[in-house]
């Protein structure tokens, strides 16, 4: 993944291209010119622009959970403590490296990480909370919250000017 340029300058049509590739990531160089009014070459190297400075991170398959047997949804609010840059660097290095964990964010607030994981039942669930304050240096609480409708997820980030 790179690393994004600061505040990479972006048109009109950078946006549009974003917007297209954020809802389409499999859609053709050619396609995609023709949305938004540009012929496949420089279209094309937009896009490779947009690559390098880090604006794209990169493309991916959405799974459907279901699919797969992962229908649990949760958060977990975890507090620590104590609190150092030490035990943050161990805490992160802990939650990286877990699998069922698809988003971990250190935040502000009456709690120190709001942690979003995908799992099959209950029962592996109370195995991941289990793990996860075991793997934390320091005595934490922690409240969960398990999904019951999806009401709205999406990775599309709007682009206005």
């Amino acid at each position: 993944m790179s690393i994004p340029s600061k505040n990479p300058e972006l048109d009109r049509l950078d946006r549009r291209i974003l917007d297209v590739l954020q809802r389409h990531g499999r859609i053709s160089m050619t396609e995609l010119g023709e949305q938004i009014g540009l012929s496949t070459s420089p279209v094309s190297e937009r896009v490779r622009r947009l690559e390098r400075q880090g604006v794209i991170m990169g493309y991916h398959a959405r799974v459907n959970p279901a699919a797969i047997g992962r229908n649990l949804l949760v958060f977990v609010e975890i507090t620590l403590s104590s609190k150092s840059p030490q035990v943050f660097e161990q805490v992160r290095r802990e939650l990286q490296h877990m699998p069922e964990v698809l988003e971990c964010h250190l935040v502000s607030g009456s709690f120190d990480y709001l942690v979003k994981a995908r799992l099959g039942e209950m029962a592996e669930y109370r195995e991941l909370l289990g793990s996860i304050l075991k793997r934390i240096p320091v005595p934490s609480t922690s409240n969960s919250y398990v999904v019951m409708e999806e009401v709205k997820e999406t990775t599309v980030l709007a682009l206005w000017a």
